[in-house]
């Protein structure tokens, strides 16, 4: 009878390892970026993916706008210089006081000028709008437009999730990624949600990474406060990102080693 519960006990013992160390394993298919689907001797190596459709400003944009001409003196009166020292810009919060806010109607006020619509326009187009204005003033201008709030926020399965200022015209899906530290072992990379703001609310667009195909996908690149959604494996609650070896042969051994004891 003893040898049947021992026997019972090393097979159930032997199943739960096997159990664990199944579902503790994550298939390099679901890890690997840009995966080519159709399994090509011959990788593909051109992309065409231009950015066809840059941002438009929307109210409550914060845009960071600059005028600069030969004479320093004539151009200061157009630039907003409240609160700071014009070479004063080190800080987040230092270049949004510096910047102009988007009324609820698509105006920003600018000293001098007065208002200016800038709703639906890209920075390319304000630029050329504002250099039209200032030329009537100045001559031999230049116009310096950012978008202040470029943010990109990642939460879910990344190893560091948050807000990040983006400081750049634009940036790829996978530039972004970088900068939240890669996607941990158990997101689902083949199912990844951005929530893009609309005009009439927020769409929700899903993304395989897995696929060569993003490079050509038209949310390859990101735009002003997306949300990427990284979603987790459906095995995640199971498995380990480093599965504990040491501990678990450990485990292993003194429980063998006291089932001997008992069978003595």
């Amino acid at each position: 009878m003893q040898k049947h519960i021992f026997f019972f006990i090393k097979l159930s013992l032997k199943i739960f390892l096997l159990i664990v160390l199944f579902s503790s394993c994550i298939p390099q298919k679901k890890i690997i970026y840009l995966q080519n689907e159709m399994q090509e001797d011959t990788i593909k190596r051109e992309f065409i993916n231009e950015k066809k459709v840059d941002y438009r400003v929307q109210p409550y944009d914060n845009l960071y706008i600059r005028i600069i001409s030969l004479d320093e003196e004539t151009y200061s009166f157009f630039n907003n210089t409240q609160g700071s020292n014009q070479n004063m810009y080190t800080s987040d919060a230092a270049i949004y006081l510096s910047s102009y806010d988007v009324n609820d109607s698509g105006f920003v006020h600018l000293p001098f000028i007065g208002n200016v619509l800038v709703k639906n326009l890209t920075v390319e187009e304000i630029k050329e709008t504002l250099l039209k204005i200032v030329n009537e003033y100045l001559k031999e201008t230049t116009v310096i437009v950012k978008l202040v709030n470029f943010n990109i926020t990642f939460i879910g399965e990344v190893y560091s999730p948050g807000e990040y200022k983006i400081y750049q015209d634009k940036i790829n899906i996978f530039e972004a990624i970088s900068i939240a530290g890669d996607l941990t072992t158990y997101a689902n990379r083949n199912e990844v949600l951005i929530v893009r703001q609309t005009k009439k609310g927020s769409d929700i667009h899903q993304v395989d990474l897995l696929s060569d195909k993003i490079l050509e996908s038209e949310f390859y690149y990101l735009m002003p406060n997306d949300i990427v959604y990284i979603k987790p494996l459906k095995g995640k609650q199971f498995s380990f990102e480093t599965f504990p070896y040491t501990l678990f042969l450990s485990t292993i051994t003194t429980f063998i080693l006291i089932l001997t004891f008992i069978k003595m």
